[in-house]
């Protein structure tokens, strides 16, 4: 087979033509979140609330399926590089089957764990209702984001992210448009509120899965998917969770610290809550463009650590750290000029506008920090090294922000709180740093 193009193509014109389209689909995929809250948004603030509250769980089901597939991602692009297409089946066969087993671990959350969840987090019942109707159908539905993530990482591993541009573009379009339709009534549709917004996000994710199944397989002859030939090769597991499971828990733990930080913020109000909920639906669209930077950086990089081209690796890394700062600057500048604005697509009341605009331009201090950290991250993926990247979300998130955010929650001042911010993200990159130089001077600098 001839050389791919991650071993030959120029570094810079490869991250564009890598990186690019997963960054316009993930772009998609965060305006479909937003556009989702907007909608809901306008049954009521509580609804609002409940659906934000929803998010650990749903984080906490892409942390298992993008961590899973990251480590698919890695391991396959490295057997590319080093030409050994049977691992490479071998590997895409087990990946398929891990897919089943996240779906059946999140159909039982959502059967049997999404009331006591919510109750945990307040005894306002209109929240709880909503909360139960909208991540209820999440979770029983979730097969659909589950096979959409993997055969999307599939994809990419073999340097075809213009088709997971595709998938994701198509499945945020069916979601945007069925999103009015199901909650409102439209067009002979029951009105279902809060239900039908979980309705057509999984809709979405479904529609998403199976196109990206059917360009597997009529469009990336690199993988050979073959079921009836499959068996459980447990070291290809272990593998891909050696790379995932540090991963997961790096994304696991954003649900740790959401779930805490709803606790703490609906202390003092639930409006508190629902401020937090939308800034998180706001910064997906800053840093989901980054994340997909990510994506298509880390089978560059793995590539060509498997190909031992140590000239590429470097470059990449310089190149991935200069976009993503870039990206970052430009939220910064949005989150600083224009909070109100962007409070108001969320029929945001009087005492949300006093809460949210002090907190959009406080938490976005920390996004030119967290971009370098992201970008490292992936460098860290890449080289089989992701325990670092679990480390520093540990300590960012555990240890220093929710302890940051609950000792300056006792000063009485909701506006104290978001500091905790910038001042995790301050220690985050003195880890990131460290890893970094730890890793060019074992690895990279040996290649």
């Amino acid at each position: 087979m001839e050389e791919n193009k991650m071993g030959v193509m120029p570094v810079n014109k490869l991250i564009i033509s890598m990186s690019l389209p997963i960054m316009i689909s993930m772009l998609v995929q965060a305006l479909y979140n937003i556009v989702d809250s907007i909608f809901v948004a306008k049954i009521s603030e509580n609804a609002l609330t409940a659906v934000s509250m929803a998010f650990p769980i749903q984080n906490l089901m892409i942390a298992v399926g993008v961590g899973t597939a990251v480590g698919v991602n890695a391991l396959l692009a490295r057997a590319l590089g080093a030409k050994n297409y049977d691992r490479v089946n071998r590997i895409a066969e087990n990946a398929v089957f891990l897919v089943g087993i996240s779906y059946v671990m999140f159909l039982t959350i959502g059967l049997f764990l999404v009331e006591p969840f919510y109750r945990s987090q307040t005894d306002i019942e209109e929240i709880i209702v909503y909360g139960k109707e909208y991540l209820t159908i999440c979770c029983c539905l979730s097969f659909g984001i589950f096979v959409q993530v993997m055969f999307e990482r599939l994809l990419q591993a073999t340097g075809k992210t213009f088709y997971t541009m595709v998938t994701q573009g198509v499945g945020a379009i069916v979601n945007i448009i069925m999103d009015p339709i199901m909650i409102f009534g439209l067009l002979g549709c029951p009105k279902m509120g809060v239900a039908g917004a979980a309705a057509a996000t999984v809709i979405g994710q479904i529609v998403a899965g199976i196109l990206s199944v059917w360009l597997n397989h009529t469009r990336n002859h690199e993988v050979k998917i073959q079921l009836k030939n499959f068996h459980l090769d447990f070291q290809v597991i272990r593998q891909i969770y050696g790379v995932g499971i540090p991963s997961i828990v790096m994304q696991a733990i954003g649900s740790v610290m959401t779930y805490g930080m709803n606790r703490i913020l609906i202390s003092f109000t639930a409006t508190a809550t629902a401020v937090f909920g939308v800034y998180f639906k706001l910064q997906s669209f800053i840093f989901m463009p980054v994340f997909g930077l990510n994506s298509g950086i880390i089978p560059i990089i793995a590539y060509n650590y498997g190909a031992k081209n140590k000239d590429r690796v470097i470059n990449t890394i310089k190149h991935s750290v200069i976009y993503a700062i870039s990206i970052m600057v430009l939220g910064t500048l949005i989150f600083q000029m224009m909070p109100e604005l962007l409070l108001q697509m969320f029929n945001a009341s009087e005492t949300m506008m006093t809460i949210g605009v002090p907190a959009l331009r406080i938490i976005s201090m920390s996004f030119i920090l967290a971009g370098f950290c992201i970008a490292c991250g992936s460098v860290f993926q890449a080289m089989g090294r992701s325990v670092y990247s679990m480390l520093v979300s540990v300590a960012r998130q555990l240890i220093v922000l929710l302890p940051a955010a609950y000792g300056l929650s006792m000063f009485g001042n909701v506006d104290f709180v978001w500091w905790a911010f910038p001042v995790s993200e301050l220690m985050s990159l003195a880890m990131t740093v460290f890893f970094l130089l730890k890793i060019y001077r074992n690895i990279i600098s040996e290649l």
